[in-house]
């Protein structure tokens, strides 16, 4: 029987040149999101004045199943896709398994991450609608960073807010992304009305992608020519990913393998909405049921101990209100390692699709996730970002349960992107001083209260 290769590449002509709009084959919607002036669900004309034109289209399409990818998006991937799958056959030894274990790893570009997929969609709708600048936020400094260079690509200006925490524990980040000529502000800041706000009722905070959402709205829609764009949650965000998907699906058929199990980690919803797409379609059309489990952290575990409810997509109330799965827009994680992590909501696609039962969703403490990286990394040579970690933390357990039950399943993990900015987290947890903390049942309890009461559904 011939080897499996250990790294599985297509070709550049096997590209997809769609991404897929796995809403098309939803068997039910995700609830509409809801205009927070009307409380009425919103219409695409509502979205004009944060997002670009045609990303607004994006988001409130649930119909067009297949979205051409443009030519320029296309040539831009070209740099650094299509990404490799790689059998991680050294991992598989050292686990003693029988299970099958690939990964398809998005680290091979400059941010480190798959957020590059999304950051040149984004810009590049952005300069076709003629825009002066844009504004986002970021958590670890991914995002901000596939942005930055995005933009720098397309002579469109950035600004960032940085949750400060990240900010403070990744001083590096910051300068990657002045590299590429974007701002960076860290978040919650004094330079809008809205982070003012949030330092006067909590001047110790460590900030949260919340609290940096809304000051990157604000700074947009009080800035003439300006555009704001997000990293992850929203469907148009899905959308893009989803070549990650595609590009697993066609790999694995070429050495006739399918995954069992699919494992993402889980904060926001993008690399795990982008790599689950065409597995999750095969799911909902009948042709294929494997298993989908998300993995979030336990400091912040929105779909495992959270409610499903509208809720704010920020921190300042300014964004419209999505059903997902939500631990409370003010709720402040603790300033755990996994800053993309940290977000109090689910995207509003997977959390449909995780509470009608499509998939699965487990939590996990940050010293346990760091145990797991440090190993991965002696085995696989690749430092996983702490985010990254959740996965191989998820598929590593999955392994541990074929190892105990003799089998031989085929397990696909995302490896999201490299740690090689997270070196005080690493050491962090080698000096013994990295710490869990899990909110207890009374402060989940306190922030749900505060979610906004929406007739008829909550």
């Amino acid at each position: 029987m011939k080897k499996t290769p250990h790294r599985i590449y297509l070709s550049e002509d096997q590209m997809p040149t769609n991404w897929y709009n796995l809403r098309a084959d939803m068997k039910e919607l995700p609830d509409p999101i809801l205009n927070p002036a009307t409380g009425k669900p919103a219409a695409e004309e509502d979205l004009y004045p944060v997002f670009c034109k045609e990303l607004a289209h994006q988001e409130m399409d649930n119909e067009t199943r297949y979205v051409p990818i443009p030519e320029e998006v296309q040539e831009f991937y070209r740099m650094y896709r299509p990404s490799p799958l790689i059998r991680a056959y050294n991992l598989e030894k050292a686990l003693d398994t029988p299970a099958r274990i690939y990964y398809k790893f998005e680290g091979n570009n400059t941010s480190g991450s798959h957020k590059l997929n999304s950051a040149v969609a984004q810009a590049y709708y952005a300069k076709e609608q003629h825009l002066k600048g844009v504004t986002t936020e970021t958590g670890a400094g991914q995002w901000g960073t596939a942005l930055a260079e995005a933009c720098s690509f397309f002579h469109l200006p950035l600004t960032v807010y940085m949750v400060k925490c990240s900010y403070e524990q990744k001083p590096f980040r910051k300068s990657v992304i002045q590299t590429f000529d974007a701002d960076i502000i860290p978040s919650p800041s004094d330079t809008t009305q809205v982070g003012k706000k949030i330092l006067a009722e909590n001047p110790g905070t460590t900030g949260s992608l919340g609290c940096a959402i809304s000051e990157a709205v604000e700074k947009a829609v009080s800035t003439e020519g300006y555009k704001y764009v997000l990293g992850s949650v929203l469907n148009q965000v899905l959308l893009h990913q989803s070549i990650i998907g595609e590009e697993s699906l066609l790999a694995m058929e070429m050495i006739d393998e399918y995954p069992d199990v699919i494992v993402g980690c889980a904060g926001g919803g993008s690399n795990l909405g982008g790599l689950i797409a065409p597995f999750m379609r095969d799911k909902l059309t009948g042709k294929a049921n494997p298993r989908i489990v998300a993995v979030e952290p336990a400091s912040c575990p929105s779909m495992t101990r959270g409610r499903y409810a509208y809720d704010f997509c920020d921190t300042g109330k300014v964004t419209p209100l999505a059903r997902m799965y939500t631990l409370g827009c003010d709720f402040i994680p603790s300033a755990n390692h996994a800053g993309g992590l940290r977000y109090h909501g689910m995207s509003p696609i997977l959390s449909k699709l995780y509470h009608d039962g499509y998939m699965e969703a487990v939590s996990a403490e940050q010293t346990k996730i760091f145990e797991t990286a440090v190993e991965f990394a002696k085995q696989e040579t690749i430092l996983p970002a702490p985010e990254s970690a959740h996965a191989i933390y998820g598929a590593v357990q999955e392994a541990l349960k074929c190892k105990e039950s003799g089998e031989a399943k085929t397990i696909l993990f995302g490896l999201t992107g490299t740690g090689y900015f997270d070196m005080v987290a690493y050491q962090s947890y080698m000096d013994r001083t990295m710490t869990d903390y899990i909110p207890t049942d009374e402060e989940l309890e306190a922030s749900f209260a505060k979610l906004p009461k929406i007739p008829g559904v909550q």
